[in-house]
């Protein structure tokens, strides 16, 4: 697979990533750890070398997932994992706060390097912004982890302009983490230029929209009881169907392409900017196959503005998350 450059610092990976969250957490029940296992391993076996978790996905679990997945062959791929929330109480599965103060960084850190099993973090993002905490001391802290030798990239989720110059002021900003696909391009209008200009990497989680862009979902799909969607306003029955006018422009070019609607969304992140690596989670080794395959789709630059001017004039229905957790995002 073809390589690509996070940042500044030297770090390499594949031109695409695998998400690993919904193998544990999200999107129903966890899958099977043997199936689970084999995903991840077969991603490593078709040429994906960067692979993103975070001690919330579970919790723990999926830090535990993927470091046994990965042992044999840890040497060869990066291992990103995040920090930044805290249990409601003492022994919680629920986490419903931030914590980025240094001491909890440090501490959160140990514990990943120890469910990963590994003894380094190759990039270590703060999940969210945590306001309570100057954004300077929590790029001071990884600073130190990185001089400690634990850490050895430092990057930001979901963080704003403000937030990401100052941090990288403090300690060079590898990657940004934030959802960006065609159905949310507000990353373009100020976070792409900004990372563009200080030779920061782009990770867009969600690529697909949360599966709505392989085509497979409309609205009389349903969800199981513990999946995330269900709560999410683009994915109440009725946004579903007003938003498949995007899916059909996609199944449309798809058709020209010989490809699938998943594989043009895959394909149109990857032409953005020679610096963006989606990571597409999935649980199902067919549609790990499928997402790899949107490597070889080359769009030219006319595709790319023929997709942007046709997706322009589609209004997309239904906020991208609850109005509570929408405030989780920096400035």
């Amino acid at each position: 697979m073809q390589k690509r450059r996070l940042g500044n610092g030297g770090l390499e990976v594949s031109a695409l990533g695998l998400g690993c969250m919904g193998l544990s957490f999200g999107y129903g029940p966890a899958t099977d750890k043997q199936q689970a296992v084999s995903v991840i391993r077969t991603a490593f076996e078709r040429g994906i070398t960067f692979f993103d978790t975070a001690e919330v996905y579970g919790p723990f679990a999926n830090e535990e997932l993927v470091g046994e997945a990965l042992a044999p062959f840890r040497e060869q791929v990066v291992v990103a994992t995040k920090f930044g929330f805290k249990p409601s109480s003492p022994g919680e599965q629920r986490w419903s706060s931030f914590d980025s103060r240094p001491e909890h960084i440090k501490e959160v850190a140990d514990a990943s390097l120890t469910r990963l099993q590994t003894d380094v973090i190759d990039l270590f993002y703060q999940h969210r912004v945590d306001t309570e905490v100057p954004i300077e001391d929590v790029a001071g802290a990884v600073k130190e982890l990185i001089d400690a030798g634990k850490v050895k990239h430092f990057g930001l989720s979901e963080a704003g302009v403000e937030t990401i110059r100052r941090a990288h002021a403090v300690q060079p900003v590898t990657a940004l983490q934030s959802e960006y696909s065609l159905w949310w391009r507000k990353p373009e209008a100020d976070v792409l230029p900004v990372c563009e200009e200080l030779g920061i990497g782009f990770v867009p989680f969600s690529p697909l929209g949360r599966g709505f862009l392989t085509g497979k979902i409309d609205e009389n799909t349903t969800f199981d009881s513990s999946d995330f969607r269900n709560i999410v306003p683009r994915f109440t029955p009725e946004a579903r169907k007003a938003n498949q006018a995007l899916v059909d422009l996609l199944r449309t070019i798809a058709d020209k392409k010989n490809a699938t609607p998943a594989q043009i969304a895959l394909a149109w992140l990857l032409a953005q900017k020679p610096w963006i690596v989606p990571i597409p989670g999935t649980t199902k080794l067919h549609r790990l196959e499928e997402n790899v395959g949107a490597v070889n789709v080359e769009l030219t630059p006319d595709d790319v503005r023929q997709i942007n001017d046709a997706t322009d004039k589609i209004t997309i229905e239904g906020a991208r998350y609850p109005a509570a957790m929408e405030q989780r995002t920096g400035k």
